[in-house]
Parts: C-alpha cells; sequence; structure tokens
C-alpha cells in the first residue's frame, strides 16, 4: 500500500487487525509503527521477527523515502528531520491516534526525535540498539579496531565516509560485517528474508555523510512523556550498551534491558526474548 504525503509516497504495510473478535465482544489493537533501520534498509528487516506481535497489535511497516519500496526523490531531502516529519504524516493518514512507536538502530533515532517532537501522539516508545548522539561513530571505531578483521576495518571506511557507490557495495559491506552485527552468525545458515531488502546507498551516505556527523538529542530526551524501553545488545559494536544506558537515564521513569547473548540484531540473536521484553512492557506499562 502507498500514502501520498507532504513531498513524496511512502510504501506501508499492516501485519494484524485493528479490530479483533474477543469472546462476545469486540477488541481494539494498539496500532504500532516499526521504524526501520540503515538508514538504506527497508521495513522487510523486521520480518518475521516481529509478526508474533501482530497477536496483540497491530504492526506498521513502512518504508522510509528514497528507501525499500517508497518513492524516491533529492538526495538532499533523505534527512532524520524529514523521516519524522513523514511519520507524522503518516499517522495523520491513516486516521490514528495515538501509536506505539518502535524503532532500532537508526530507525530508534527517528522515534527518539519524533517522541520529542510530537510527545501527545506517543503511547508507548521503544528503542532497539540505538543512540542518542553522533557520539556512538568514534566508539564504534575503536571497537572495530579491537574486534573487527582487516576486511571489516578496510570495508568500514565506506560506511564513515558516506561513500557506497551503488546497492552491490552496500550489500557487500552488510555481508562482509555480518559477524559483528549479530552475536550468533553463522556464515553456514541458510540465506534469510533480510539478504533481499532493496537496499539505498543514497540513504545511508547522506546520513554517515553528513547529519549523523552533528546528531544529539540528550538534552531533549526529557521532553519524551511515554513510557519507554530502552533496549541494547551487550555485543553490539555499532550503537554499544553504554549508549543505551544514556538513554534511559535521560527519559523519565525509562526502562532499560540489556541483552547479554545479542549484537546490534537482537531481533535476530534473541528474536524470542526480545518480543516477550516488548509485550510484557506493554501489559506492565497499560
Amino acid at each position: 500500500m502507498r500514502a501520498k504525503i507532504r513531498d513524496t509516497e511512502l510504501y506501508f504495510d499492516v501485519e494484524g487487525a485493528g479490530l479483533v473478535i474477543d469472546g462476545s465482544r469486540l477488541r481494539s489493537q494498539p496500532a504500532t509503527f516499526l521504524v526501520h533501520g540503515g538508514p538504506g534498509a527497508d521495513h522487510t528487516s523486521y520480518k518475521p521477527s516481529f509478526s508474533p506481535l501482530s497477536r496483540k497489535l497491530q504492526l506498521i511497516y513502512f518504508d522510509h523515502r528514497g528507501q525499500g519500496r517508497s518513492a524516491r526523490g533529492a538526495k538532499e531531502t533523505y534527512t532524520l528531520d524529514n523521516n519524522v516529519e513523514d511519520m507524522e504524516a503518516l499517522r495523520q493518514h491513516l486516521g490514528l491516534d495515538k501509536i506505539i512507536v518502535v524503532g532500532s538502530s537508526y530507525g530508534g533515532m527517528v522515534a527518539l526525535s519524533y517522541a520529542i517532537r510530537y510527545p501527545q501522539q506517543v503511547s508507548h516508545l521503544i528503542v532497539i540498539s540505538t543512540v542518542a548522539s553522533y557520539r556512538f561513530r568514534k566508539r564504534a571505531q575503536e571497537i572495530l579496531a579491537e574486534r573487527g578483521t582487516e576486511e571489516q576495518k578496510a570495508i568500514a571506511h565506506r560506511l564513515w565516509d558516506g561513500a557506497f557507490e551503488n546497492e552491490e557495495q552496500l550489500r557487500e559491506f552488510f555481508k562482509v560485517m555480518a559477524s559483528l552485527y549479530s552475536f550468533t552468525y553463522d556464515p553456514n545458515s541458510p540465506p534469510k528474508l533480510s539478504d533481499q531488502a532493496i537496499l539505498s546507498p543514497d540513504a545511508i551516505n547522506v546520513a554517515f555523510g553528513g547529519f549523523l556527523r552533528s546528531y544529539d538529542v540528550v538534552n531533549q530526551l526529557h521532553k519524551i512523556t511515554s513510557p519507554t524501553l530502552v533496549i541494547g545488545g551487550r555485543h553490539d559494536w555499532i550503537c554499544p550498551p553504554e549508549f543505551s544506558e544514556e538513554i534511559a537515564r535521560e527519559i523519565p521513569n525509562a526502562d532499560l534491558r540489556i541483552f547479554e547473548n545479542s549484537g546490534h540484531l537482537i531481533r535476530t540473536d534473541e528474536p524470542e526474548a526480545l518480543r516477550d521484553a516488548i509485550a510484557g512492557f506493554l501489559v506492565y506499562k497499560s
């Protein structure tokens, strides 16, 4: 499905009903925006990891502008600010009231920024493997120097410089870096659905070559008013857990959960435990 909003067109998909039969009554299921990361990836990386949550939530996946199945446009418009405003426009387009927001990695940065700007529209906020400041870049480079292979250190320059020339180079980057992203990485495992994601080098180049070098919302996190769950992976190389701890300190009454057997891709390393943590938090904080 597609939504023509603002100056672009977003692709979105829905999993789970808004109204379900519960005995002799109808029950509403909370609308939940799943905000994908990258930038330069697409929403399919969340499938099927989050799909079981559709039994209790109406899951709304979407691709950021210039990414996945959404419309392309001027590269200069592929900004975090536009991603935030696109989210709000999509919420209005779908006629939704308050939404649950779940964002991972770069999607967590968008989710934090959305909850800061539109606190009244967020019923619950869940951010996974993310950061609130550009300072993650320097720390990730230090971790890469400690843990990475020579091949990984070499290819990472394309990321830091925002210098991917095409989709093939970006796909190669994720392949080479896979053992750092996932703590349970097995090179002999069968291909995953996420391997078929539509990648956008323009989006990741604009971010890492530009606005992520100055991104910083730490001093604004106190504006978030919704119940918030912050999740990090103990072995995350690019969004290390100290940044999850920082976010949880700055958001009033936030809950923090560090997954001890996960890297950056908690949805791959500990998917069932991740879903349980999300479901338990929503029940406890409802």
